[in-house]
């Protein structure tokens, strides 16, 4: 929803009825992940992509009843001999979608979560889609324990079932996850006869950068278009200037272990070290690898790389934290601007979130695209 919300939004406070589609669950090579949405307004405007254009045709039709009657929708689309080409997803994958009238009476928490998504501020959406009549598409709106007499708003048709899909959809938002749970008619984990999806909006993960230098300029950059919110880090102020880094959110000027040392991050943070200098790479990395996040790279050259790895050695990184250090830096296609050597580096981080391999597609067999988390099919 996230990337159809200005419009989305903007009709629901006209006062009007929009249908939308949403994926939810995904196989295969399915085009789109969980989450990704369509908007037919009330003027028949479409918004959005479920599919790179395979079934956006059938979806829109779908979408149109749906705004209209009112009645939710759970729709799977694949292919085969007789639909391939018609309403089919041509590229062999599987998905299904979720297809809702979305209005003020409807979704009356949706300004709440519009501003919550555009500040900053962790919230899900959880919406029942299959497995009870009377109950599908009623919504659950979940944000942290924190967040007061907001933290919860809606109801899903059952006390036991709304606190069930509240704990759990708080865990998935701690994520940064979006995905479909089941659970039984009153809230029982054991059971799969309600399927719930669960879109999380949670802030933008990180990327840490250090190292104020021509190829962090473009690291940024490609940061930035892959969606982080990125810091740039450097000691020295002379270059560690916003003028220099206009990609960035931040530009900090500080050691950089003393400010990872202070800094938030989590699982889903990245961070690329740029200095390949080991009075400020080794105590930096030193830190970086006991933390839990998604990925740790650092440049330099195969010597920088041999004496940086001793020099951590010495310090107590064994063999265990060494192999969360992707150095040299990057995937190996030959690069050598600082433009290239940065989609190099956005490659590696890529493969690293969904377990490519970083050889070429045409080398390989199996599904091309992939999914952290196993799933089944919503059924």
């Amino acid at each position: 929803m996230r990337d159809v919300l200005a419009d989305l939004e903007a009709w629901w406070r006209a006062g009007e009825t929009v249908g939308l589609g949403t994926v939810v669950g995904t196989w295969r090579s399915a085009p789109r992940q969980p989450g990704a949405a369509m908007l037919v307004g009330p003027d028949g405007t479409a918004v959005g992509s479920v599919s790179g254009g395979c079934v956006e045709g059938a979806v829109y039709e779908l979408a149109v009843s749906t705004r209209d009657s009112g009645v939710p929708v759970l729709q799977r689309y694949g292919v085969s001999d007789d639909d391939a080409f018609a309403v089919g997803l041509t590229c062999g994958g599987i998905i299904d979608i979720f297809v809702e009238q979305v209005d003020q009476r409807g979704f009356p928490e949706l300004g709440d979560v519009a501003a919550d998504i555009r500040d900053g501020r962790p919230v899900a959406v959880a919406t029942v889609i299959s497995g009870h009549a009377e109950r599908t598409g009623h919504r659950l709106v979940v944000r942290p324990e924190d967040a007061g007499a907001a933290a919860t708003s809606g109801s899903l048709g059952s006390e036991r079932l709304d606190a069930a899909v509240r704990d759990d959809a708080r865990g998935l938002l701690r994520q940064g996850r979006t995905g479909v749970l089941h659970y039984g008619p009153d809230g029982e984990r054991r059971g799969d006869d309600i399927a719930v999806f669960v879109a999380s909006y949670a802030p933008r993960p990180r990327m840490i950068v250090f190292g104020a230098i021509d190829f962090a300029a473009a690291v940024a950059r490609m940061g930035s278009f892959l969606g982080y919110r990125v810091t740039v880090c450097d000691a020295r102020p002379t270059f560690a200037t916003s003028k220099r880094f206009p990609d960035a959110d931040e530009v900090i000027v500080d050691w950089p272990h003393r400010y990872l040392a202070a800094t938030e991050v989590d699982e889903r943070t990245v961070i690329c070290v740029l200095t390949h200098d080991p009075k400020f790479d080794v105590p930096l990395l030193e830190i970086a690898l006991r933390l839990p996040v998604a990925y740790i790279g650092a440049m330099g050259s195969r010597r920088t790389n041999e004496d940086r790895e001793a020099r951590l050695r010495e310090l107590g990184i064994g063999d265990e934290l060494l192999a969360k250090l992707h150095a040299p830096i990057g995937l190996d296609v030959g690069g050598r601007t600082p433009e290239e050597t940065a989609v190099s580096i956005a490659a590696e981080i890529v493969g690293a979130r969904w377990g490519g391999s970083g050889t070429q597609l045409r080398l390989t067999d199996g599904p091309i695209h992939r999914s952290p988390v196993a799933a089944e099919p919503v059924g």
